[in-house]
Parts: C-alpha cells; structure tokens; sequence
C-alpha cells in the first residue's frame, strides 16, 4: 500500500520502500554497478553517499567520477568526457538541489547526454536523482528525464523525526534488478515503519507548505542580518543566475533547507550553533522542527577538507531545516544568537 502511494507522489509506474535512505541509495547502485564500471555523480552529495561512492564501492572495481553542481552543463559533460574510456558507465548518479549549496543540476540535459552513452550489456546508463531536499511535493525528477528517484523518507515524508527510511520509484522493468537485490540484501522497510509512512502521508503536503512559507520569512531575515556573509536560498537566486532557469523548470518551491554562512570563522559559527533556544541542533532536516548544523563538522565530515572546501562546504556555513514553527519565533531565536557572537 505505502509502494503504491508512494508512485503516485512520484508520478512513477511502481516504487520500493527501504530500510533507510542509504539503503535504497546503495541497493540501487549495487543493482547497477558491476566491476569495471563507472559511476558519474554530482557533488556535493549527501556525506553518506559521498562515502558509498568514494570509499566503499572502489574496494569492488566500481569507479566513480564527479562534476561540482555549481559548474552546470559544462562540468557534467566534462566529467562524461572523463569517464569516457574508464570503462561502461553504469548511472549518471544526481542530487539536486544539492545537500547542503542548494547547488542545481540539469536533469533534462542529463537526460541528453546519457542517451548516447553505452553502459553495462549496450543499454544507456540509468540516470539517478536523489530528490530529498525538495521531494516529492516541490520536484519529480522523472517527469525531467530521470529513471530513477531515490529519496530518504525520514525526512519530508517522515516528516515526525520518529523513523528511518527511504525510497525509489521508477519504470517497474528498471526498479526489477533493485527489488531482486533489496529481497537478497535485506533492506527492505518494516511493517511497522510503513504504517508511520501513511500515516505521514497524509499530512506531507500540508507540512512541507507550512515550512516553505515559514523558510522563505526566514531566508529573508537572515539576508539582511549584518552578521550573515550569504544566504545560499534558491529563492534568492538572481536574475542571470546559470542555475535561475534550472530551477523554475524543474522545482515547485525553494522548499524548506537551506544554508547560509555567517561572518567571520568556525568559532563563530558554532558560537551560533550553541546559543539556538528553539532551533535544535541535529544533522536531520524535513521534520515539523527547524533544526540547524554544521555540515562541515557534521554531514560531511568524512570528506577531506580540501575537497569540502572546493564544494563550497566551508567552516563558517549553517544548515537550516524550517519546520512549521511559528517563524516570527525562529527569526527572533536567530537574531539573538547571531547578534550575541564572540
């Protein structure tokens, strides 16, 4: 039943429900992936699948090659030109927006590229999006160009920060090799986690409407707070912004998670962090509380600060998660812990 639900918020044919994010995340790509393939893949990503891609799937011949989200079309075909070669190139893996910039990718010029790819036994790579920053209310990638939609639902979906989950919803033909692995892996969902889930669902549009609203009063805030260096929105993005059109082609709403980067170092940052009352500090984000972070000491941690530093996930950015708090309360929670800095 919640499969079923699931493909309709999805406009999929079919969906599968897992034990958690990463589950469906890594299921995937081990359908997929086979020794001496290649995995292209936008960044930054979740800290997670970072390490999935970077650390875990290399130790079983599986290489992956990735292209900064803030480079556009130009840096994924120049990741495609470098793959080209390495050997068949399994799946075009995407997040978008990206987790924690908010950092678009073009899902229909993904789509276009892919098509004149051979991968595994001649057949195009699947392109994959991991649609949990904004899915599935405010984006579906498969009416984009996408074959496949991974999404953490412990997140919007969940929405109650009281389970793990995740799903991916499809062509049934396409989700075939991913159920056969899920029932040998065993990362299937539980029953008990898919009652909570349609219990969820009921409220899911209602939830993520509040919290947009109360994101962009909030978004709006901090843009004129003196101590804020940048306000990493999709709502603000300007007129003339490579990422602008992206992004009112493929999203509903700038959705409720965000970051912005206050002046001056990590001190300051996390003085920040320590002085939130309502805020709570916690790496999740979709829940019917806002919650703050540090992605560069939390979510991505794991990721050489070189590396983070290139993705733009520097010292000083915050990431915020609105839920549907009365938002007059959070920007005064804000504003007295942004105002009181060493």
């Amino acid at each position: 039943m919640l499969e079923d639900r699931l493909a309709i918020w999805d406009q999929a044919e079919a969906s599968l429900v897992f034990a958690s994010g990463m589950a469906a995340i890594s299921t995937t790509l081990w359908a997929y992936a086979r020794p001496g393939t290649v995995i292209i893949h936008s960044g930054p990503v979740y800290g997670g699948t970072d390490f999935l891609l970077k650390k875990i799937l290399p130790q079983f011949g599986v290489t992956s090659i990735g292209f900064l989200s803030e480079g556009g079309n130009t840096a994924m075909e120049d990741a495609v030109e470098s793959a080209r070669g390495k050997g068949p190139i399994a799946a075009l893996y995407i997040e978008t927006p990206a987790n924690p910039t908010n950092g678009m990718v073009d899902l229909e010029r993904a789509r276009k590229i892919v098509s004149g790819l051979h991968g595994p036994g001649g057949k195009p790579p699947v392109v994959i999006v991991d649609n949990t920053m904004l899915g599935p209310i405010y984006q579906t990638p498969l009416a984009h160009g996408a074959d496949l939609v991974v999404t953490s639902l412990t997140k919007y979906v969940g929405g109650h920060s009281d389970l793990i989950a995740g799903g991916c919803s499809g062509a049934a033909a396409i989700l075939e090799p991913i159920r056969g692995m899920r029932t040998i892996l065993g990362t299937m969902c539980d029953p008990h986690t898919g009652w909570l889930l349609m219990r969820s669902l009921e409220t899911l549009k209602l939830r993520v409407t509040a919290a947009a609203e109360g994101a962009r009063k909030v978004a709006t805030f901090l843009n004129t707070h003196p101590n804020v260096a940048s306000v990493w929105y999709l709502g603000f993005l300007p007129e003339g912004h490579p990422d602008r059109p992206v992004f009112e082609r493929q999203c509903k709403s700038p959705g409720s998670t965000f970051s912005f980067e206050v002046r001056g170092g990590e001190a300051e940052a996390f003085a920040v962090l320590d002085r939130l009352k309502v805020i709570k500090l916690a790496v999740s984000l979709g829940g019917t509380e806002t919650l703050a972070s540090h992605p560069a000491a939390m979510t991505h941690s794991d990721i050489p600060e070189e590396e983070r530093l290139r993705l733009g996930i520097t010292p000083t950015l915050i990431r915020i998660s609105v839920g549907i708090e009365d938002p007059d309360d959070l920007i005064a929670d804000l504003n007295q812990a942004l105002d009181a800095r060493p």
